[in-house]
């Protein structure tokens, strides 16, 4: 039995190697010719540390200097100690040209043209190694035009995302024709059944993440083509959580796969969909934009992980309007493009008149069109995800404020000598990395807070409010943001010394207080973390 894990680099290239339940992420990598980052190979150094997007592990032994009990919670691992329990993605802190690896370059034969209507072609393509091919549900690959030329002699390419899943045999992808388009031309006035095409990959982070809740998937145009990829994956491993898919384009023609989504919507157990023409001609059902169509069991109050790929016009409109509905998903994975040569297959042509003037009408209803792709420099797209900022996310700070009035309750008066002493070294501990209202180690800082937070519910005697608190999404904001942050409210430290206080006097009432007045406290030195983070990445 071995289990398929999948390396993901920063650079956006993905490998992936076979590990056996009793052999680590590191060795099997080895094996495979993949230099991830290794030193000590004993759990001792943390050069390996990653992060596990999905899946289970034993995460085997090491010291706390390599790699803290909070860090193992939110998810790091050390790739030369953990085994897997299933099969697993793992973000590599590196490079693959440092790894000394690179993605796989293959030959296909196109087995299969679908002209759906003059601005949308599929095509579909085997190759001999299928069983070499591993990727993502979501990634996309490169794609050599044949008969074309990059300007160096090499033979120019295009990127465009798999419309198939990853457990299926053949390999399909969407594109949008358009004038002017070197795959678009190709395909359109050249191509043939038995064509040979070179290609090379997968790349990319968007892609299906493990499910915990309700998904919501949102496409424009041939941006549909990722989110087939997912729901070919979901169908084949099942899903517990309802999926809603809204696809949107600009005129009916250029509509495709409608066949595809009906079928899912009667084979796969909660996923329902809606499809929406801009076009105010359109004879579809719903004329509009993807955002009209949003239903508040859609969105779920916010517990709900979205996927888009689309233009970008259309991923501002989908933040603007959930900013309106107050709305702030757990999760939200993008994909926008807005060239010739993009992930989702979506090349730009020049807009008709027809097109501006559907431009127009949704600038002046929505101030974003949604599915009408605009020219850009080839090559220019951007994958990002996005996770709820502590500063459009009070709610998570204040559930955090809920759980700790809650095992307060519990642990007060409760405490041994032992452990109000060990309470108190942490309080001090958490103040040595900070003078007045600026921090001196902001990481020091990251590490010392969050063990003096979580120690009263490791105290507690109920396991289920430990486990609720390292479950919230603050816990992994804190290590993500406040690691490189300046400013610190600067009664932050002084509290968690008067909390220790209350504890050894035993005084509940203002040991609640002092939690309450913490929470906004704490609140506001993220805000301030957010923002200046955000301002500084914009520079």
């Amino acid at each position: 039995m071995t289990f398929q894990v999948a390396l993901a680099f920063e650079d956006g290239v993905t490998r992936f190697i076979k590990c056996k339940p009793n052999e680590t992420v590191a060795d099997a990598s080895y094996k495979a010719r993949i230099n991830i980052p290794l030193d000590c190979r004993d759990g001792a150094c943390g050069t390996c540390k990653a992060f596990c997007e999905s899946g289970t592990y034993d995460g085997g032994d090491y010291i706390e200097d390599a790699l803290t009990d909070e860090e193992a919670e939110q998810g790091f691992c050390l790739p030369c100690q953990m085994m897997p329990e299933s099969d697993l993605v793992v973000q590599i802190a590196s490079t693959s040209d440092v790894a000394k690896t690179a993605a796989a370059t293959y030959t296909a034969t196109i087995t299969e043209l679908n002209r759906f209507s003059d601005s949308v072609i599929g095509f579909t393509i085997s190759i001999d190694n299928r069983d070499d091919l591993v990727f993502l549900p979501g990634q996309y690959v490169n794609i050599g035009v044949p008969g074309s030329d990059d300007g160096t002699g090499k033979q120019a390419t295009r990127s465009y995302s798999f419309s198939t899943g990853p457990n299926e045999d053949t390999l399909a992808f969407l594109v949008k024709i358009t004038d002017g388009g070197l795959m678009s031309e190709y395909l359109r006035d050249r191509a043939q059944v038995g064509d040979t095409l070179e290609f090379t990959g997968p790349f990319g982070s968007f892609f299906l993440r493990e499910r915990k809740r309700p998904s919501l998937l949102l496409a424009g145009g041939t941006g549909l083509a990722p989110l087939l990829s997912i729901l070919s994956k979901v169908s084949v491993d099942g899903s517990d959580h309802p999926i809603h898919l809204i696809y949107g384009v600009t005129f009916d023609h250029d509509l495709a796969e409608l066949d595809k989504l009906e079928e899912y919507s009667k084979s796969l157990p909660g996923f329902t969909f809606d499809y929406c023409v801009a076009d105010e001609n359109s004879s579809a059902p719903n004329k509009g934009y993807v955002t009209g169509l949003f239903a508040p069991q859609h969105l779920n109050d916010g517990d709900v992980d979205i996927y888009l790929c689309g233009p970008p016009p259309m991923v501002e409109a989908v933040r603007t309007h959930l900013a309106d509905q107050g709305i702030v998903p757990a999760n939200f994975y993008f994909e926008k493009f807005n060239t010739s040569a993009t992930p989702g297959g979506v090349t730009a042509p020049a807009p008709t008149d027809a097109e501006k003037a559907a431009a127009e009408k949704a600038a002046a209803e929505t101030g974003q069109p949604v599915a009408l792709d605009s020219p850009a420099d080839p090559g220019n797209y951007e994958i990002g995800e996005e996770h709820p900022p502590v500063a459009e996310s009070d709610a998570q700070f204040d559930a955090r404020m809920a759980l700790e009035l809650g095992v307060l309750e519990l642990t007060i008066g409760r405490l041994t000598p032992e452990q109000l002493v060990e309470f108190r070294i942490l309080a001090e501990a958490s103040g040595a990395s900070v003078e007045g209202d600026h921090f001196t180690d902001a990481e020091a800082f990251t590490d010392t807070t969050a063990a003096f937070h979580q120690f009263l519910f490791r105290c507690c005697t109920n396991p289920v409010l430990l486990d609720a608190y390292n479950r919230l999404e603050v816990t992994r904001l804190m290590y993500r943001v406040l690691r490189d942050a300046q400013w610190i409210e600067e009664h932050i430290v002084d509290e968690h010394l008067q909390l220790v206080e209350a504890y050894e006097q035993g005084d509940r009432a203002r040991a609640r207080d002092l939690i309450v007045a913490h929470a906004d406290h704490a609140k506001a030195t993220m805000r301030r973390a957010i923002s200046d983070g955000a301002t500084a990445g914009a520079r």
